[in-house]
């Protein structure tokens, strides 16, 4: 054997190593080596690689990264078509189709394997002695994209397999963005003012097509496998051949189950309609296939679809309702969201009152119309959406809706750009909604960390006319803003029965305080039971034997309460589930016969009837006598009220002056960062604050200045030289100063330039606090990022670092260092 044998029998042993520990911690989320050890191996492979360029492979763990630009796609035919399944949405589909099959093969022994149906983009993978030959999507179930360079950057799909068990097949799953993955990258997006993305599907499907793979890489994309096609299979059922491919190296979801009967099928679709909504990826059903292979085979396929697989539906809960309004609400950027406004209708466990309709294009599409009759539908969703109207019960007079033309909160005209699906007001420093949301910005904890205000308070001491921008923050006075207060809708505020108000169920037993219930047990209570009557017979055992004295004391009160109730010529007034009336709530509260003698309580008659006049349950307050008659009235009222209650007190006015006068110890490139310039987020307003050092220069900057700064380009620039140039932004500059605040770079005793031009990215844990580490880099000079770029130059690696940060540092050049290297080396 000479030396080109040996070395490359090394690269080959260091390339299925790393694999190993790739598929260790990408697929088995069991990570065997420590991050150090993984970059040594890496980073020697690397290296071999390149002193012995004729060992490349396109498949080797370090060309993870991508890097290559795609022009366009290639079309590719499908060497086996991917058919598309039948979709059944009853128990009785179910059925129906487990007796054709069963007629077809003519046995009752009928094997099932039921798998998730994974709600992502669809992909085909074709292997060929064991390494990754191509990717393409499904397109039309004929052809479809070639995808190879982008899905090479999804770490749970292998390149090279860990055993070559058949020379030639392929392997479809699904390509998905997991719920984290996808609420990172809106949260990423909407911090530098970008719209989120919709939807976690249509982020996966068109994260394949972007042309760039290094930017593939870099969203936390996944792959789950779950159907093998190879003209010679080793194995004799579908169950087997994914279990195979799950030895291979694929990753197989835990989820997939045999089941010898239709019942057990049943059963596992049941169950997972439950438990659906705790997976950490979107699933919109199950796929029941056949598990035999020879009996698919049998029973091969429709036009369409296999005849040995069907997909049940799950069906997104879905009620009737009436369409009473369409209201607009505006976002903090200016975007405008129409919102229907609906009859209160019980819906997945909820009371739905509103209903997004999402923009113009999405009313015109329904035709929808107020009085209309409408289905609402709740799914994985947390908003409810409007998916259809019955036009059979629309009203005879009806008219079609008119979308707005101006803005609802200032009355400017919207503008709606060419390919933009929703309209906007473009009065961004008149508008109110926009106003505060640029006030809630500066308070923000990365900005200006005002402790005592909140985003709700904020729109409290806006609308009183305290804050017309955030200069008027420092002139609040404490005297003037205690006990100013604000009232906010909710989903259950005015929900009435028989023109009954209702509280809901928790909050009544909360409030009638028998025993000295906390608010933790009347949840654990209430969940047990439907209406307020069953306390007296539900049988509890919570695992805290305090709990269960508190409870019994609770029940005696209350049995002895109820049983009055009942026997009196108030019972019963009407309510819904999970709700209490509020007249009998206020019966089990507050009356009290004894005090006439066994007449009529007549305060309490008083309070019967003003109750039924009041829109909303803490309209109650309004009333001196009754808080005057009634002991803990006021309280008792605002505990169970549906509406939020936002108010400053005494306390409250005191921590809201000192958080806005700590405030002005804040650093000059927090400042920046507070003063709300699009894009302009927490890295930029420190390169700007670094180069320019005070705002007097940043205020004076040409664009053609700006744009030579590191890593500000066009857009940046833009934004900033038009923020400055508005003399209304120039005002608020000069009492911002004038108050104190800081617009200048002060030089700390401890910094020195001894980490100038150098950048940082700091991953994992430390001894030191992270932003304590990166604190240290910038007060010697340096930079942080946020991410590895050719302009990196070094990447500061801790504890539990996955290697995907490694991995692309060494194919950038970028050294990676240790935390005792940069205190002790570099500083």
């Amino acid at each position: 054997m000479n030396m080109f044998d040996n070395i490359e029998e090394k690269i080959k042993q260091l390339r299925e190593t790393l694999n190993q520990h790739n598929y260790n911690y990408y697929v088995l989320d069991k990570p065997t080596i420590t991050d150090f050890d993984f970059d040594l191996k890496l980073k020697e492979l690397e290296k071999l690689e390149a002193e012995y360029p004729q060992f490349s492979d396109p498949n080797s763990p370090t060309q993870r990264v991508g890097g290559e630009i795609i022009k366009s796609f290639n079309t590719v035919v499908h060497k086996n078509r991917m058919f598309s399944l039948d979709n059944s949405y009853s128990k009785e589909d179910i059925l129906d189709w487990e007796n054709r099959i069963k007629k077809i093969i003519g046995t009752e022994g009928v094997e099932y394997v039921c798998e998730l149906k994974y709600d992502g983009a669809s992909i085909n993978l074709s292997y060929s002695n064991g390494i990754l030959q191509s990717a393409v999507t499904r397109g039309d179930g004929y052809q479809g994209d070639d995808v190879t360079a982008n899905i090479k950057t999804i770490r749970s799909i292998p390149l090279v397999l860990k055993e070559n068990l058949m020379e030639d097949f392929e392997i479809r799953g699904e390509i998905i963005l997991p719920l984290d993955g996808f609420n990172k990258m809106n949260e990423d997006r909407m911090d530098i003012g970008l719209e989120p993305y919709s939807n976690p599907r249509n982020t996966a499907s068109g994260s394949l097509k972007l042309q760039d793979s290094a930017e593939v890489a870099k969203r936390p994309l996944d792959c789950l496998l779950y159907h093998v096609v190879a003209n010679k299979n080793p194995n004799k059922t579908h169950f087997e051949a994914l279990e195979m491919a799950r030895k291979l190296g694929f990753k197989i979801p835990d989820t997939n189950k045999i089941c010898v009967t239709i019942d057990e099928v049943i059963s596992f679709i049941e169950n997972w309609d439950i438990k659906r909504y705790k997976l950490p990826f979107e699933t919109d059903g199950v796929v029941i296939k056949v598990n035999s292979l020879a009996q698919q085979d049998e029973l091969g396929y429709t036009a369409k679809s296999p005849r040995w697989a069907i997909a049940y539906k799950y069906k997104a809960e879905q009620e009737s309702s009436i369409l009473k309004e369409i209201t607009y609400q505006v976002g903090r950027t200016g975007a405008i969201t129409p919102v229907a406004n609906l009859e209160p209708v019980q819906l997945a466990g909820t009371i739905v009152k509103r209903a997004s309709l999402h923009n113009a294009d999405q009313i015109e599409k329904l035709d929808i119309r107020v009085g209309d009759t409408v289905y609402v539908e709740k799914g994985g969703e947390i908003i409810p959406k409007i998916v259809g109207v019955d036009f059979s019960k629309r009203p005879k007079n009806s008219q079609p809706t008119k979308y707005i033309t101006h803005c609802p909160d200032c009355n400017t005209e919207l503008v709606r750009a060419t390919g933009d699906a929703k309209h906007f007001c473009p009065n961004e420093y008149g508008c109110p909604t926009q106003i505060t949301g640029r006030i809630q910005h500066f308070i923000s904890r990365k900005a200006m960390d005002i402790d005592g205000l909140g985003a709700e308070t904020v729109e409290l001491l806006y609308e009183k006319g305290f804050l017309k921008d955030y200069s008027d923050l420092y002139f609040l006075n404490e005297n003037e803003i205690v006990n100013q207060e604000k009232v906010y809708d909710s989903e259950f505020a005015g929900i009435k029965k028989d023109n009954c108000l209702q509280v809901q169920l928790v909050n009544a037993i909360f409030a009638l305080g028998y025993g000295n219930i906390s608010k933790k047990l009347s949840e654990n209570i209430s969940k047990e039971i439907s209406n307020i009557e069953q306390i007296s017979e539900v049988k509890v055992n919570f695992s805290d034997e305090k709990d269960n004295k508190v409870f019994e004391k609770f029940r005696f009160k209350f049995n002895e309460r109820f049983l009055l109730y009942k026997n009196s010529q108030y019972y019963r007034f009407p309510f819904i589930e999970k709700f209490v009336s509020l007249e009998e709530f206020l019966f089990l509260k507050f009356h009290d016969s004894s005090l006439n003698n066994g007449f009529f309580d007549h305060p309490f008659e008083e309070l019967i009837e003003y109750s039924k006049k009041v829109d909303f349950i803490d309209e109650l307050r309004n009333s001196k006598k009754f808080i005057n008659t009634f002991k803990d009235f006021e309280t008792t009222v605002l505990k169970i009220s549906n509406r939020k209650i936002i108010g400053i007190r005494k306390q409250g006015a005191k921590n809201i002056i000192k958080g806005i006068e700590d405030s002005k110890k804040a650093p000059f490139e927090k400042v920046l960062f507070a003063l709300g310039i699009r894009y302009v987020g927490e890295t930029v307003a420190k390169k700007l604050a670094k180069h320019y050092k005070n705002i007097d220069n940043l205020m004076s900057v040409t664009f053609q200045d700006l744009v030579t700064v590191d890593e500000i380009g066009d857009v940046i620039a833009k934004n900033v030289v038009d923020f400055f140039a508005l003399e209304l932004n120039r005002d608020i500059i000069k009492k911002l100063r004038d108050v104190g605040l800081q617009f200048e770079l002060i030089q700390k005793e401890n910094e020195t330039n001894k980490l100038e031009g150098k950048s940082f990215v700091v991953s994992g844990t430390f001894s030191l606090d992270r932003n304590e580490l990166k604190k240290i880099i910038e007060e010697n000079g340096g930079k942080n990022a946020t991410s590895l770029s050719k302009n990196t130059s070094y990447l500061i690696a801790g504890e539990n670092m996955g290697p995907v940060k490694k991995v692309k540092a060494e194919q950038l050049g970028i050294t990676v260092i240790t935390e005792d290297y940069f205190l002790n080396e570099l500083l």
